[in-house]
């Protein structure tokens, strides 16, 4: 007979709705479709209780014999649940549909454990999109804490961990890349700043083999500066929750607190171990062994908690953050790090320009009792040794005529060869194998001009934003969290412009961590205003006719 597939309009299609599997006594009733509650038809989910509909087309309804039915339709289940059986009379259903229908039927047991078995299988798939960044998170965490507070340093036992910063840090990279894929399908959001700092990293590598010491050049860009780019890359892809950046940030806070703490009573003990009226703190060494670069956390870290005070709601909380800005203040003169001090009004002067906007005679006022009460607390002759910065010979060490004698030699170093001598090779060209002390200067002479522009793009960008993000907040006169939090990053990244602009740095973990931080700030904040940011794209989107 003809099979007919199409529909029509003028018929009214049957339904066998007792062919459930094998025909009960060969008999079935046929009524009509159109019976069917359209709410309730949905399409049959297994072939077990399959059910047919049947629909003779026009032009074979002359040949189609009496025993014979057309192709099957799709009924509901709520249709074919519905068998109902008669004894009156009925036209027999063929024997070769009978046998199709046997065919198909899948034992209940079988279907059940393949559909277990898929249900495993995608668990997983979703279980790593939803707990691998969790992960990832908890590995760049512990690896954080390694790095920063040493602990194998500080706590007697512990010295099996001076190795295992290189096996977490490896397996936060093999957790990261495969949830990251799952998560964005990227191995990473290619940011102004991502993209600078990898610019940077090529630019680094693509030195090495000719460099001035190629072995220098491969050892600086193993350790400490791929390191710091990886966790700078995972940091702002990871970290996209407000609690993770507390969590983040409060490593950073940590660490200061304790280098305060313990600076602070090195001093009041007489402990000097620098130039016999400075303080280091020898506990923790690694990127804080040197006063300088301790006082540039001190810097880094004071704009933050100040801002966080400002912020927090919490009386107890206002409390800790507010002696926690005391705290750093303190440890930052008690180093006498000239660079340190710089930095503490950088900082200073930023704070008092955007937070005292609104009331620029009481920032005034209070910014300068701010200075003359920090003078009058400071220790010894640390206001001679601040004169130093402008008047060398009031400098016993002579360490002035020095830096300046270095940084004459990176800049001559810069101009004779503008493509860069190679990452760490500027003592090998320099004076009494010394670095540059000088940040910038460090980059433009080893990486070229090229991996300088990458430098200051990689600090310029979140600059940019995080001012965005005040100016926006304080239009709209919502000085929240938002707005505290984008100033005292802005201060912060300021503080080490000036304070880096003393200290070589540029390959370690201070500034990495910080824009990081910024970073992932900012995507926090995009996610949580997304709905004012999708308002104001919509009223600055141009008219269509204007975009043609």
């Amino acid at each position: 007979m003809g099979l007919a597939n199409r529909k029509f309009h003028d018929q009214e299609p049957l339904t066998n709705s007792g062919f459930g599997g094998a025909p009960d006594g060969g008999q079935t009733t046929l009524k009509r479709a159109d019976a069917v509650n359209p709410a309730t038809a949905v399409e049959p989910q297994n072939l077990v209780n399959l059910s047919y509909s049947y629909q003779v087309a026009e032009e074979d309804r002359t040949f189609a014999s009496p025993g014979h039915v057309t192709a099957p339709a799709e009924t509901s289940d709520h249709e074919s649940s519905d068998v109902r059986k008669t004894a009156s009379p009925a036209k027999p259903v063929s024997f070769a549909n009978q046998g199709l229908a046997d065919a198909v039927k899948i034992p209940k047991a079988k279907e059940e454990k393949v559909a277990e078995r898929d249900f495993e299988l995608l668990r997983s798939d979703k279980w790593l999109v939803r707990n691998g960044h969790l992960l990832t998170y908890a590995l760049l965490y512990a690896f954080s804490v390694i790095v920063l507070f040493r602990p194998y340093e500080i706590l007697p036992g512990f010295e099996w961990l001076a190795f295992s910063a290189f096996y977490v840090g490896v397996a936060t990279l093999a957790i990261y890349f495969p949830s990251q894929l799952a998560t964005e399908g990227n191995l990473t959001k290619l940011s102004t700043e991502v993209k600078a700092v990898l610019a940077m990293t090529l630019i680094a590598f693509l030195l090495i083999p000719i460099s001035v010491d190629p072995g220098t050049a491969w050892e600086t860009f193993n350790d400490p500066f791929i390191k710091a780019v990886a966790i700078f890359v995972v940091l702002v892809n990871v970290v996209r929750t407000r609690r993770r950046l507390m969590q983040m940030m409060w490593l950073s806070f940590g660490i200061g607190i304790y280098l305060a703490a313990c600076a602070v009573d090195y001093y009041m003990q007489g402990k000097f171990s620098v130039e016999d009226y400075r303080v280091a703190v020898t506990d923790v060494k690694g990127i804080f062994g040197n006063p300088n670069e301790m006082a540039l956390h001190f810097v880094m870290m004071t704009p933050i908690t100040l801002c966080l005070a400002l912020a927090s709601k919490n009386k107890v909380w206002k409390v800790i953050y507010f002696a926690a800005t005391a705290l750093f203040v303190a440890a930052n003169m008690v180093t006498y790090s000239r660079g340190g001090f710089l930095g503490l009004l950088a900082i200073a002067a930023t704070l008092a320009w955007k937070l005292g906007r609104k009331h620029k005679l009481h920032t005034l006022i209070g910014s300068v009792l701010a200075i003359g009460v920090t003078i009058a607390a400071s220790p010894g002759n640390y206001g001679l040794r601040m004169i130093s910065i402008f008047i060398p010979s009031l400098d016993p060490v002579g360490s002035s005529d020095a830096r300046r004698e270095l940084l004459e030699r990176s800049l001559l170093v810069t101009a004779r060869n503008p493509w860069g001598i190679g990452i760490g090779n500027f003592p090998i060209v320099a004076t009494q194998n010394h670095q540059t002390h000088n940040a910038f200067t460090q980059v433009s002479s080893e990486l070229g001009i090229a991996g300088f522009v990458a430098y200051m793009i990689f600090m310029i960008a979140p600059f940019r934003r995080l001012r965005a993000i005040e100016r926006r907040q304080f239009d709209a006169n919502d000085l929240n969290w938002f707005y505290f939090m984008s100033i005292g990053l802005q201060a912060s990244i300021v503080g080490y412009w000036v304070s880096s602009f003393f200290a070589s740095v540029a390959y370690n973990w201070f500034i990495y961590y910080l824009l990081a931080y910024a970073v992932a700030f900012r995507r926090i904040y995009a996610v949580e205003n997304k709905d004012v940011l999708a308002e104001q794209e919509n009223e600055f989107a141009l008219p269509e006719a204007a975009t043609v």
